[in-house]
């Protein structure tokens, strides 16, 4: 599974009080998404003028960006209470009644992984969000009749890794989206700095904090988790002195080579080198062959890879770039005139050439 790989953006066991703790409380100590952090503080300033709740925001993008944590600060920058659910948690239409019904004026309401909300539950979440009501169905069969129950005001911050996969309903009412965009090394070092500084590491070399932001495959939450295990590792080597060759030998020991790759993403390059060439290939194809579940590869695996220049989209499938082949120290084979119009095709030549 992926979220027990060390270098998955997923949240772990030991990551949730940890990155509680370690999360910036206001937009100006949030570090990186200049974009989103410039425009959310004059819509927050404007609300705050104008005494009104802020509009619904919508957050998606890869996990470990930040999404609970910008959710967290808008709450505190409007001065309001933040309650926190997530769309598999609500599983009835009452249950989302029940949490509306317990929101004061203002408060902020904050869905992890929204798209997983059921139909039924978003048909009820249409006209909170628009009315500030909800509609309640009392009785049953031809006696059955419909009252609307108005809820305070409150501000809906939605987070998801899926995108495509939110109706558009749902999607047309937030006023306000972004998309969380993958952290540059230098904004990924300034956040493990601080943080090391709030883990109380002894030593932290900034050669040391540049080595870990350049293996976090754009990251907080990964780069926080090799923190803590490269502050483990030397203070046992190194009496505690984090300089960059012991977060190198830390990493290695976890499985992450010099780029933040790891077995699997290793294995699935191997995988569409070996078995198809290089590609392309499909997606669900893929997903096949290595095990993994095809949204996993598109949400998890991919956006690295795309940084890396690594692999490519195209119409026909997924394609091992030149980069790809001389890091993996292959020899990329000569394209034929001809593609293969299948991955079928492409498998099948490929077999017929090993026999």
């Amino acid at each position: 599974m992926d979220d027990e790989r060390f270098v998955s953006g997923l949240a772990r066991g030991d990551d949730t009080v940890l990155d509680a703790s370690l999360r910036p409380r206001t937009l100006r100590e949030y570090v990186g998404q200049e974009t989103v952090k410039n425009s959310l503080s004059i819509y927050i300033q404007a609300a705050l003028n104008r005494h009104e709740p802020l509009d619904h925001i919508l957050l998606y993008g890869p996990p470990g960006l930040g999404k609970t944590t910008l959710a967290n600060i808008v709450a505190s920058e409007m001065g309001q209470n933040i309650h926190v659910t997530s769309g598999p948690a609500i599983e009835r239409p009452g249950d989302l009644a029940s949490i509306l019904a317990n929101l004061s004026e203002g408060d902020v309401l904050f869905i992890d992984e929204i798209h997983r909300l059921s139909r039924a539950v978003e048909e009820v979440l249409y006209p909170a969000m628009e009315d500030f009501a909800i509609d309640i169905m009392i009785g049953k069969g031809p006696t059955a009749r419909s009252i609307r129950v108005d809820v305070p005001h409150f501000t809906l911050i939605g987070a998801t890794t899926r995108f495509g996969m939110l109706s558009a309903p749902l999607r047309d009412r937030f006023g306000i989206i972004y998309r969380l965009e993958l952290y540059s090394p230098e904004e990924l070092a300034t956040i493990v700095t601080r943080n090391a500084a709030l883990l109380k590491v002894r030593q932290a070399d900034p050669a040391g904090m540049l080595e870990i932001a350049r293996r976090s495959r754009g990251t907080p939450r990964i780069a926080n988790r090799m923190l803590r295990r490269a502050r483990d590792y030397a203070d046992v080597r190194n009496n505690g002195a984090l300089t960059a060759q012991m977060a190198d030998e830390a990493l290695v020991m976890n499985g992450v080579d010099g780029l933040g790759l790891d077995t699997t993403d290793r294995a699935m390059l191997s995988s569409m080198m070996d078995m198809f060439g290089g590609g392309p290939v499909g997606l669900d194809t893929l997903a096949a062959t290595t095990g993994e579940d095809a949204g996993t590869i598109e949400t998890v695996y991919e956006p690295y890879l795309l940084k890396l220049g690594f692999i490519m989209r195209t119409p026909r499938g997924r394609v091992c770039t030149p980069q790809a082949w001389a890091y993996m120290q292959r020899t990329m084979p000569q394209q034929p005139e001809t593609a293969p119009k299948t991955d079928a095709e492409q498998l099948r030549l490929n077999l017929e050439s090993t026999d």
